[in-house]
Parts: structure tokens; sequence; C-alpha cells
């Protein structure tokens, strides 16, 4: 009984809240169907980053380790525009074309990243977006 009473109290008081959302996409994605990211209250959810550097047009050249630096730059770029900051970052989703770079990853991950660190997942897959070898999806919140 008491575990319905909580159910019931948390999924009411969920339904009276209105939240405010915002779909924000400062620099456009193009034709692309999504946002840059989306604000929820003080929550922001990024749309997930490639290394893509946006003044060429291209993924930047130079492998693994270029991308994630471009992404995590990337991410720092769309959190910045929004007023928010890395430190605000409380969960990272990691996509990687090739599990044997996860430790390179997190050598890298770790200069824009400090303790305590957001949660995080990784995981590999097959292919990422423009052929991209990096993608990274985060959540911030303050």
């Amino acid at each position: 009984m008491r575990r319905f009473i909580l159910t019931f109290t948390l999924l009411f008081c969920s339904l009276s809240a209105t939240a405010k959302v915002t779909f924000l996409n400062a620099n456009g994605t193009g034709t692309l169907p999504f946002s840059e990211a989306v604000k929820v209250d003080n929550t922001l959810y990024l749309s997930g980053q490639i290394g893509y550097d946006n003044k060429n047009n291209r993924l930047v050249p130079g492998g693994f380790k270029a991308e994630t630096h471009q992404v995590l730059k990337n991410i720092k770029n769309v959190l910045q525009t929004y007023d928010y900051k890395m430190s605000d970052v409380v969960k990272c989703m990691v996509m990687l074309t090739d599990i044997n770079d996860f430790a390179e990853f997190n050598t890298i991950y770790k200069q824009y990243f400090k303790a305590p660190y957001p949660a995080r997942s990784a995981f590999a897959v097959k292919e990422l977006a423009l052929n991209s070898l990096v993608e990274v999806e985060c959540i911030a919140a303050k």
C-alpha cells in the first residue's frame, strides 16, 4: 500500500507540474531534423556531437584523437551558448566505432571533465553519421 501511495503521489506531481520546454538551435542544423539542444526547466539535453568542424564544414582530419577533442570542444561550445559549463554536465553517452579506442577516449575526456565526473555509458556501434569515429551526447543541469 505504501508503494502505491508513493507511486501515485509521484505520478500525480509529475502530471500536475508544468515544465517549461524550449527547443534551442542557435547555430541552426540546416536541413537536419533535430534541435541542437532542448531545455526542460533547468536541464539541458544536447544532441549528439561528432568531430565536425563547423568552420570548415567537415570532420576534423587526424583520426580518433582529433575527432574526440573536437567532439568535446563542440559540447563545450553548445553548453556555453546556453550559459552552461562542463561542470554542469551530469550524464554523457559515448558511442565509439571501435571499442578499443575506449582507453584513449578516457585520457582525452579527463582533459575536459574533472572529478566528480558525470555519470556515463559507453558502447561500440557499427557506424556513425558522416563516418565519424566517436559521438557523445550529454545532459546538463543547474
